[in-house]
């Protein structure tokens, strides 16, 4: 046996993306289990085409090798398809102390297609820097696409804020 869980080992490896989180504080890392001797890391994106899923897979594999796991498989699930509500409260306290608004509430839909709705996007965010609610998107999208650039009237400060889906 080793000396930490696969699942304890796993859930240390941060997003290439936001480093301050975790794959487990993102919700992204959905399952750690041993098959006969292979630990199987079950990930899901939070967007469909996420550039860092090769980024992620390969820094599960080379925690788990560098931890004693000699045979990973780590593999996509897409369904359920991520939610931001998956993101945990420790997760959402990094994003907000690392300068970062984390999504709100995502919106409730019924099963089956997605409607396509041709308008902005209406998100809030309270500012992470002042905590004002007055803020104002300058961006639909930040440094990646699952965010959103914001300025607060307030302070004047620019943040990101991660997006509801």
């Amino acid at each position: 046996m080793k000396g930490r869980t696969a699942r304890a080992v796993a859930e240390t490896v941060t997003d290439p993306e936001l480093p301050l989180l975790t794959l487990a504080d993102l919700g992204v890392l959905r399952d750690v289990r041993v098959e006969g001797g292979t630990v199987v890391v079950e990930i899901t994106p939070t967007y469909s085409g996420c550039p860092a899923m090769g980024v992620m897979r390969a820094d599960l594999v080379h925690a788990l090798h560098r931890a004693g796991f000699a045979d990973v498989d780590v593999r996509t699930v897409l369904a359920p398809a991520w939610s931001s509500d998956w993101i945990t409260e420790t997760g959402r306290a990094k994003l907000a102390a690392g300068g970062i608004a984390p999504p709100g509430p995502a919106p409730a839909r019924p099963t089956g297609p997605v409607p396509l709705r041709l308008g902005p996007a209406l998100r809030t965010a309270t500012c992470p820097v002042c905590g004002s609610p007055d803020t104002e998107q300058t961006s639909e999208f930040g440094s990646t696409a699952c965010k959103a650039l914001r300025r607060c009237r307030a302070c004047g400060e620019p943040f990101e804020q991660i997006k509801e889906i």
